[in-house]
């Protein structure tokens, strides 16, 4: 038997943002969220030069090289934003979030990488977990005992991300994991996380089977719940055929 990976990408510009800084990719092996900040420091920008740059690591790669080569796309949309801050000093504060996941070529091996508050789902025997942790200030709170994950859920501050692709060092987290059939994951940048709660998200997931289906319903209910920010939802199905 032989895992396919299969996925729908979906983005939304949001019921009060003006322009969409968030940036996605899905492809043969990658699947990439990045959710661009800094405003008119062009956000966008930064969202864009990531994912450009990432695509290099969207080929067969071994399990063992996995890792490697999310950190060496990474490394390289680091230092492109940093030549593009170069170029044109009002774009100094400008960052990205970026969320991906990187497949071996027969699917027996996955990377995840992260930095930011973008997130990663997985949605696996009908229990839904996630898979990243955000890199935010109300998160820190959190691990300190200073407030409860519910209380983190409706912070003021809980927007503010304490590492991002800005052009200056970062450490991504990289967690490597074993594929199983029927695996679903859900990659999403904080406009739908910030307004949906998990327990809604693990609902669609396991009720809308078909990806199309359940990307369209994540971010219909964002938008009913204000579409405060750009919303952009992966869902990637691992099935397995003959």
């Amino acid at each position: 038997m032989t895992l396919l990976l299969r996925s729908v990408a979906l983005t939304d510009r949001g019921l009060v943002r003006r322009a969409n800084q968030d940036a996605m990719h899905a492809g043969a092996r990658l699947l990439a969220v990045a959710d661009g900040m800094g405003g008119m420091a062009a956000g966008d920008l930064a969202s864009a030069i990531t994912i450009e740059a990432i695509v290099a690591a969207d080929a067969d790669r071994p399990p063992a090289e996995l890792v490697d080569a999310m950190r060496e796309v990474i490394d390289a949309a680091g230092d492109r934003i940093r030549a593009a801050v170069a170029e044109d000093p009002t774009r100094d504060g400008m960052g990205t979030t970026l969320t991906a996941l990187l497949f071996a070529p027969d699917n027996s091996a996955v990377a995840l990488a992260h930095v930011g508050d973008s997130r990663a789902y997985l949605h696996r025997d009908g229990r839904t977990q996630q898979m990243t942790k955000d890199d935010t200030f109300v998160q820190m709170l959190v691990d300190e005992g200073v407030i409860t994950p519910d209380e983190a859920h409706v912070h003021p501050r809980r927007a503010v991300v304490t590492q991002a692709l800005q052009g200056d060092p970062v450490q991504p987290a990289f967690t490597t994991l074993t594929p199983l059939p029927g695996d679903r994951w859900l990659l999403c940048s904080d406009g739908l996380s910030n307004v949906v709660r998990e327990d809604t998200i693990s609902d669609v997931l396991r009720t809308h089977p078909e990806r199309a289906a359940c990307a369209a319903r994540l971010i219909d209910l964002a938008r009913r719940a204000g579409g405060p920010d750009n919303i952009t939802v992966i869902v990637a199905d691992l099935e397995e055929t003959p």
